[in-house]
C-alpha cells in the first residue's frame, strides 16, 4: 500500500492484533478468529484511510474493536484519535490495548455519538460499517468542525445519500485493500 512505517509501528500493530485475537476468544469484538486475516480485513482496510487525513484531531464513531482509529494513530503518531463506543467491553479492551501499546495519541470514550459532546470539535469523523451514510451524518454533526469530513467506510458502492443543510457529499472513491476480494469504498462528505 505504500505506507511508511516505522519498525516499532509495525511491531505495536501485530502487538495490537495479537491482543485483539487473545480478547476476542472471552468478549467476541470480532467475527474474524485468525490473526492472518485479521491483517488485511481490520488493518490494512483501516490503513487505507490513512491519506484521506486531512488534520489533527479525529473520532472513530462506533470503534468497537478500534476499526479504523486505533491503526491509525499508530501510524499517525502526530495526530489525536478519540476512539467512541457505547459498549462497555468493547472501551474496556480499547483502553487495555492504549496502554499497553502506550498510545498517547488516543483517548478512549463510552457514549453514544448523538450523546457524546466534547469540549472541541473534530477535523473528520471517521466511521467503518456502523450505519447508512444519512444516519452518519446527523449522528456526528455536532462533533466535526465546519469545514471538516466525514470519511463513510461501506462495503459496496452506492449512491450517496441527499445533501442536508449541513452536509454535502464530495465523492466515492473505491478502496484497494491488498488481500480482501470483498468491496471497500469510502464516501466523503463535507461539513458545511
Amino acid at each position: 500500500m505504500g505506507i511508511p512505517l516505522e519498525p516499532a509501528r509495525t511491531e505495536q500493530l501485530m502487538a495490537y492484533l495479537g491482543e485483539l485475537a487473545q480478547w476476542n476468544r472471552s468478549y467476541n469484538l470480532t467475527a474474524v478468529r485468525e490473526i492472518r486475516d485479521m491483517v488485511p480485513r481490520h488493518l490494512l482496510d483501516s490503513l487505507a484511510l490513512l491519506g484521506f487525513l486531512q488534520g489533527d484531531r479525529f473520532i472513530d464513531i462506533g470503534s468497537g474493536a478500534g476499526l479504523p482509529g486505533l491503526p491509525l494513530a499508530v501510524a499517525s503518531p502526530g495526530s489525536h484519535f478519540t476512539l467512541l463506543d457505547s459498549n462497555g467491553k468493547k472501551t474496556r479492551f480499547l483502553r487495555h490495548v492504549v496502554r499497553t501499546l502506550g498510545l498517547a495519541n488516543i483517548d478512549v470514550v463510552q457514549a453514544r455519538a448523538e450523546e457524546f459532546r466534547p469540549e472541541n470539535g473534530y477535523d473528520a469523523a471517521l466511521a467503518r460499517a456502523v450505519a447508512p451514510p444519512a444516519t452518519l451524518m446527523a449522528s456526528v454533526e455536532h462533533l466535526v468542525l465546519p469545514g471538516g469530513k466525514l470519511l463513510a467506510m461501506i462495503g459496496r458502492d452506492e449512491p450517496p445519500p441527499a445533501d442536508t443543510a449541513s452536509w454535502r457529499w464530495s465523492r466515492t472513491k473505491t478502496l484497494q485493500v491488498p488481500g480482501e476480494t470483498g468491496q471497500r469504498h469510502l464516501m466523503i462528505f463535507e461539513h458545511l
